[in-house]
């Protein structure tokens, strides 16, 4: 179907840059790793005996490296959440964990921007996060490395700054589950596909954030991410 099969405009297909490449990775769906990283866990007054769980950003609140994002509304409590993105070529219902890396495509570093105030009222609430998680520039993101050229880091040094000064620093080993694992994990709840991008979850040391904040994060072997909270629209 062409554009004119349509009684509106087609939105426009979300993407992301991609190292050393002119074509540009199609994102589909995204999904976030809730409560990866033992510490992370701990801060927030968390479970930690509890397995991780899973929920969704929509596509189109992707923002690219260097953008400003406008502090979002609702809210007066924005965290900033460093995380390690799994890009997807193929996918499938329950993946076996031992060939889960078959369908991955490559690696980019993210932010899960929250607004944490609305999500702790949800958790009260037993809402759901959306809400707190789901929002417009709510998925900063890096361009994407294949893995055909990092292959798939496995450790490494995850980290955020806040104005230049370090605020979340870890390793990728410390993840509960792990990069496969989280396939496994979440290809039992639906059906994975090319362009599905995977938010690994996040080390401690989250914070609040206010307009005029610079933000700067990376993950060893696999980029880097800088991004700037505006004033509210």
């Amino acid at each position: 179907m062409n554009a004119a099969s349509y009684v509106i405009p087609l939105p426009p297909q979300a993407s992301l840059p991609v190292v050393g490449e002119s074509g540009r990775y199609p994102v589909r769906r995204i999904w976030c790793v809730g409560r990866n990283y033992l510490e992370h866990i701990r801060e927030m007054g968390n479970d930690e005996r509890a397995p991780p769980f899973f929920f969704a950003k929509h596509a189109d609140m992707l923002v690219p490296d260097g953008a400003t994002i406008p502090y979002p509304p609702l809210t007066k409590d924005l965290h900033h959440e460093v995380e390690l993105i799994v890009a997807m070529k193929s996918g499938g219902l329950n993946i076996p964990a031992d060939k889960a890396l078959d369908h991955v495509y490559g690696y980019a570093v993210g932010i899960d921007l929250t607004r944490r105030d609305l999500q702790i009222a949800s958790r009260k609430k037993e809402r759901p996060w959306e809400i707190g998680k789901s929002f417009d520039g709510s998925a900063p993101a890096s361009a994407v490395q294949p893995a055909s050229k990092i292959g798939h880091p496995s450790k490494g040094k995850i980290w955020l700054t806040v104005n230049g000064k370090e605020a979340q620093t870890g390793d990728l080993e410390q993840m509960i589950w792990n990069v496969p694992e989280t396939i496994w994990q979440l290809s039992q709840q639906v059906k994975l596909a090319a362009g599905d991008i995977i938010m690994t979850g996040t080390p401690a040391g989250v914070s609040q954030l206010q307009p005029g904040d610079k933000l700067e994060c990376g993950v060893d072997g696999v980029g880097t991410l800088k991004v700037s909270i505006g004033q509210p629209e």
